[in-house]
């Protein structure tokens, strides 16, 4: 007998129907992954399962004693207390009164999501709040687990930590998710919402991408065969043929039903349409921070002696767990917060775009459309000027909600309002905390792509596995005690070089240790020739830009060519003098971290 099931469930909110007529039976054991776009009706149909919303028709049955807990997206105003005592009062209300069983089961689920039981619920923050209401719905130990988004706000470790509590455990489980990693390790079996319909593939993640993409091509066949004919019956009829005639009636009637279904049939949704602009070339250090430290209270560091440059074309991943600094640190180099000691500050030339994860650049009390361009009805995006409502529905907005509050925005769309924003205004510098939360997996492939398309330089925060590999070239990890180490690739090599270093070698025989040398120190004559440095490769960059820009222009070639060959050894004089100015400044700066000294 299976778990739960529902036959010719239909729901619709005034337009089309999210769901249409769908039939659904879920097995004991199963461990489904719900996709669809954001807006499909994924939310609405979890909520259908767990009885807080009621379908317009339709049967829902489950078998007698079934046990079903959710996590939802969003946070009641309500909580209070401690997160301890939310699970323990939520085990006593099924039922459970021994002492020893509540504790344990407590602790479990609070250490699976990373979260003490002794912090308070009235003063976490909405992602704190959702990891507490995960561990409730884990702590219930339900037949059905239905999870919308469990891994937002969650980080590396505690998703890793989820994932391996999923496999284990014996009930079912439905969960949203658009953390592609975390779908190939968990699901068995695939359903999609399209258009009203649900679709069922029995197998995992990667197989089902390739079985939905040859449905794809078999329905547009399908349809261009369809379109092709009801083409030939209507230029039948416009050129006259007597269809009055007894004979002949079939077939205006069979156009007309070919009409009604050409006019019903609902198109595969419309994919976000987006280009970032780029603005003019940064200077070769985007980015500069030397001798950061930070410390909210007396404790533990969240900064610790950290130096960090960001060239121009770096793509860099910011990882750690939460709490760890990643959001100070954010602030701190795009100059919002003061360092206890040391300092950051920009390059020249940059042009900064930032995507916040809790949507604080966005104006509550705005419109969407006045959220992009003020009070204004044109934009000009890429040297075009485009009407607001066009370029909004490249993003998938209707004209209803570019003119709506920003307030009824589910938060896949407010993330989509944010790419918006971001991507109408040129830019060379992109700072992302978490774009990759609430977006659709369609969407968030397409910000994948939106990225590695973009030549100017990237600094992410994410907990996205799948997005750090597939964007970044590396990462910065926060490993403890405030203190910040780069490695080169995405998450999996970084993961992979963790492993490598755990391996434990055989320690050698002790070997007496060498005179420590006395490390050289700057003299004053090379510490103002570092600080003069930077100013100079600037100086240079900007000579080598101007030398290209000249050497590409076609009317120089129009002469004798004794300006091209003056213009060629200047620039070539101007590369050697740029590489000699790096290779002095890399030499000077190794001797200054070397002897300890600061500038």
């Amino acid at each position: 007998m299976a778990e739960w099931t529902c036959s010719d469930l239909s729901l619709s909110f005034g337009g089309p129907p999210l769901l249409d007529g769908v039939h659904l039976a879920i097995q004991r054991g199963e461990r489904i992954g719900l996709l669809g776009r954001n807006g499909s009706g994924k939310s609405t149909f979890l909520k259908i399962m767990q009885g807080i919303h009621t379908p317009d028709g339709g049967n829902v049955g489950a078998r007698p004693g079934l046990t079903i807990a959710g996590l939802a997206q969003e946070v009641p105003d309500s909580l209070s207390g401690t997160a301890g005592e939310l699970l323990e009062e939520t085990l006593r209300g099924i039922g459970v009164t021994e002492e020893w069983d509540v504790e344990k089961r407590v602790a479990q689920s609070l250490a699976a999501v990373g979260m003490q039981p002794d912090r308070e619920l009235a003063v976490l923050s909405a992602g704190a709040a959702r990891r507490v209401l995960l561990a409730r719905s884990l702590v219930l130990e339900p037949d059905l687990l239905i999870l919308d988004e469990p891994t937002n706000h969650l980080d590396l470790e505690t998703i890793q930590r989820l994932e391996v509590l999923l496999v284990r455990r014996a009930g079912s489980l439905i969960l949203v998710t658009h953390d592609r990693m975390f779908l190939r390790k968990i699901a068995t079996r695939i359903i999609d919402i399209d258009r009203g319909q649900l679709r069922s593939y029995d197998c995992d993640y990667d197989t089902y991408l390739e079985r939905r993409e040859a449905l794809f091509e078999e329905q547009a066949k399908q349809n261009a065969l369809f379109d092709k004919k009801l083409a030939q019956e209507e230029v039948w009829l416009r050129r006259g043929v007597k269809a009055r005639r007894t004979r002949n009636q079939g077939r205006v009637k069979a156009l007309k039903a070919m009409r009604e279904e050409r006019g019903e049939r609902r198109e595969k949704v419309g994919r976000v349409q987006a280009k970032l602009q780029e603005a003019e070339r940064s200077g070769q250090i985007v980015l500069r921070a030397t001798g950061l430290n930070h410390t909210f209270e007396p404790g533990t560091p969240l900064i610790k002696d950290l130096d960090f440059t960001l060239w121009r074309g770096d793509r860099i991943g910011l990882m750690g767990p939460n709490g760890c600094g990643k959001s100070t640190l954010l602030r701190i180099l795009l100059g919002e917060l003061e360092p206890n000691t040391g300092e950051s500050h920009m390059g020249t030339r940059v042009a900064l775009g930032t995507f916040d994860q809790l949507h604080e650049d966005l104006n509550p009390n705005l419109t969407v459309q006045e959220n992009v361009c003020d009070d204004g009805e044109m934009i000009t995006v890429g040297g075009r000027t485009r009407h607001i409502m066009g370029y909004m529905q490249d993003f998938l907005f209707t004209p209803d909600q570019v003119r709506g509050p920003i307030t009824v925005l589910s938060g896949g769309e407010r993330n989509r309002l944010q790419l918006a924003r971001i991507l109408a205004k040129p830019c060379n510098l992109l700072i992302l905390d978490e774009p990759t939360n609430d977006l659709d997996v369609e969407t968030l492939e397409l910000l994948e792509e939106i990225l590695l398309n973009y030549q100017g330089t990237l600094l992410i925060v994410s907990h996205d596995r799948e997005f750090l590999n597939n964007v970044v070239t590396s990462t910065l990890v926060a490993e403890g005690n405030g203190h910040f180490q780069e490695y080169v690739g995405g998450f999996d090599d970084w993961q992979k070089g963790q492993q490598e270093t755990a391996i434990k070698v055989k320690p050698k025989a002790a070997k007496p240790k060498a005179k420590k040398e006395q490390a050289r120190r700057l003299t004053y004559k090379e510490q103002e020739e570092l600080k003069a440095l930077p100013a100079r490769i600037e100086e240079l960059e900007e000579q080598k830009e101007t030398l290209s820009t000249r050497l590409a222009d076609p009317e120089l070639y129009k002469g004798d060519g004794a300006e091209v060959t003056q213009i060629t050894a200047s620039l070539k004089q101007t590369e050697d003098a740029l590489a000699t100015a790096y290779e002095r400044w890399e030499l000077l700066e190794d001797v200054l971290e070397k002897s300890g000294k600061t500038l």
